[in-house]
């Protein structure tokens, strides 16, 4: 049964399809809450101008008025059918407390949000649990063990089809593939989230995921799940294997430990591992582009490196943090050697990782080698690839191709910035800076102050880009673009034309995606909670995708527009599908808002 309040949020702020009133007022708010000494600023919109209209704040409790009214402020551009929006700042209000916005002497009311220095709570701990349910090898949400047969090599120096276990890890999405492309990306972002904001952690759970605490933050664990498997994709000194599984996985939902896909090793038996050789792959109709790895090599030797610290400093198990340190050394390795990037590999369908930036990754690996070995040579190397990545990314682009330019912000130029000299670090604020004002350049056109391209995965972009403000703030103390970055971290969390946040069950007295396009919601009716969504992408890239349909009538269908959709439907994999990375990239903004607790 849902919550009261859920229903009340329903009634008047997601009128269903078809009920579109010119005259209604639309509110969107961060569902999750506002900090007391942050600004606070609301989105309200319509079909019909309400300048002349007031807003107030309500107390949740006793319904009363305890704050404004006030005027709307700044009018900012229109968006879909909806002419008219207005910004409602309520910042000077910073009492703790649960409230609703109400246009004054109307029905017109917002979703519920909380004020408080503890709005964030335990947030971040719930993407670890979504990663556990995504675990590849034992899967401790089904008490089941997936994929053990994985794999039978391709590509590699060895024979094809030769056996190589490289069991474990994540699955990707809602699917079962697995990358190193993404699951590396998603090991860097947890232990660099554990590293920056210690002491925020719990311990609820062992290895296996399952529960009871066993003197390890729960991040570390998950991170160590990745970390294994990782190693197992290093079988030797100068091998990478970089995918499992390809898009013949894609046959229809179907619950891990019941995989019935087949590789031509037999239903449900074997799967492709894929060597990472840098040239293009693709065993059906489709290849990709591949041109070398060192893409993959940079991620890696950063989370290897940065597993070293930790493991070495913090938990206290030298010999362990010694197998991370020199896998990392000898992938760095491999990546010198092979410049560009290796993309995912398809097989039936056109649809890939089509990764081209590569400096970057060698950059964050060098600088974290650097920190761990004080060997000159990764530092003037993080240096040379730092001046060859620049700023080039997706940031003021109107599109890009899927993953082209990935990850989705740089974590090099801040990982080499804590090494580097005063000159070169005010080199790298700049590159961070420039990229910075690019996408508030296109925000200013954005009815919600949003700057990113509506692509594929959009919202990995809007969290991304919240992660690149927080450390430019780190670096130089400037918050100029605070506002901005509040911007898109609100937009995930429900200031949107939908009125929905974009992570999985948060908060949960909120509007969130309630069919998420994943086998697990389907046949087990159970919601994971924590799981970041594809989000929003442009009406054409949606019309363009191959078997993507609605399984029921559309309840957002008054907000779509042609600039951008968003559905909450179980058959949208376009924007309704949690991905891993996407749900990892979020963990390091979520604990640095949460509050330092004492577990």
């Amino acid at each position: 049964m849902k919550p009261k309040t859920f229903l009340f949020v329903t009634w008047v702020g997601l009128l269903l399809a078809g009920s579109l009133n010119a005259a209604t007022i639309y509110l969107r708010v961060n569902q999750v809450g506002y900090l007391p000494d942050e600004p606070k600023i609301a989105i309200a919109f319509s079909q019909e101008d309400f300048a002349d209209k007031s807003f107030e704040i309500l107390d949740e409790e006793t319904g009363k008025t305890i704050w404004g009214p006030e005027k709307p402020g700044e009018r900012t551009a229109a968006w879909g059918d909806f002419t008219y929006h207005y910004k409602l700042d309520f910042s000077g209000f910073k009492t703790s407390g649960k409230y609703r916005i109400k246009i004054t002497e109307s029905e017109f009311v917002s979703q519920l949000f909380p004020i408080g220095d503890d709005v964030y709570g335990q947030y971040h701990e719930s993407v670890i649990t979504y990663m556990q349910q995504q675990r590849c090898g034992y899967n401790p949400f089904f008490d089941e063990v997936c994929h053990a047969k994985d794999g039978r090599t391709m590509y590699g120096p060895m024979p094809d089809s030769t056996y190589i276990d490289v069991s474990g890890g994540w699955h990707d999405a809602g699917d079962h593939l697995r990358y190193l492309m993404t699951s590396g990306n998603s090991v860097c972002r947890l232990l660099f989230s554990y590293r920056e904001n210690k002491g925020k952690f719990q311990d609820k759970v062992n290895k296996l995921g399952q529960s009871g605490a066993n003197g390890i933050p729960d991040v570390l664990d998950e991170a160590r799940w990745g970390l294994d498997w990782m190693l197992k994709m290093h079988p030797e000194p100068d091998q990478l294997f970089h995918q499992v599984a390809d898009d013949r996985d894609h046959i229809g939902f179907k619950l891990p430990y019941l995989d019935s896909a087949d590789y031509d090793w037999g239903k449900g038996q074997y799967r492709t591992a894929y060597y990472a050789s840098g040239k293009p792959q693709g065993l059906g109709n489709f290849q990709n582009t591949s041109t070398g790895i060192a893409n993959l090599a940079g991620r890696y030797a950063a989370a290897m490196a940065m597993a070293y610290d930790i493991w070495k400093n913090d938990l206290k198990e030298p010999l362990t943090a010694e197998i991370f340190k020199k896998a990392g050394l000898e992938v760095y390795e491999i990546g010198l050697k092979q410049p560009g990037c290796q993309e995912g590999t398809p097989n039936r369908a056109v649809y890939r990782y089509q990764e081209v930036t590569w400096a970057d990754d060698m950059e964050w690996g060098a600088a974290e080698l650097f920190k761990i070995t004080r060997e000159k040579k990764y530092l003037a190397d993080a240096l040379r690839f730092a001046k060859e990545a620049n700023t080039f990314g997706w940031m003021g682009a109107d599109t890009a191709k899927h993953y082209e330019m990935y990850p989705f912000m740089n974590m090099g130029h801040y990982a080499l910035w804590e090494a580097a000299d005063k000159k070169n670090q005010k080199i790298l604020v700049n590159y961070y800076r420039e990229n910075i004002k690019a996408v508030k350049k296109r925000a200013q056109e954005n009815a919600y102050g949003i700057g990113i391209p509506f692509i594929w995965c959009s919202n990995n972009l809007a969290a991304a880009f919240v992660t690149q403000c927080l450390l430019y703030e780190k670096m130089t103390g400037d918050r100029q673009y605070h506002q901005l970055m509040q911007a898109h971290r609100d937009w995930l969390l429900g200031r949107n034309p939908w009125g929905c946040t974009q992570i999985i069950g948060i908060p949960a007295y909120g509007e969130y995606p309630h069919h998420p396009h994943t086998p697990t919601t389907l046949f087990t009716n159970h919601l994971i909670v924590g799981g970041l969504n594809d989000g929003p992408v442009y009406a054409t890239i949606f019309n363009s995708l191959k078997g993507v349909q609605l399984s029921q009538p559309d309840k957002y269908a008054d907000f779509q527009s042609g600039v951008a959709v968003f559905h909450d439907d179980i058959w949208d994999y376009s924007t309704n599908e949690p991905t891993l990375d996407g749900s990892a990239e979020t963990h390091y903004f979520l604990s640095t808002f949460a509050k330092q607790m004492n577990f």
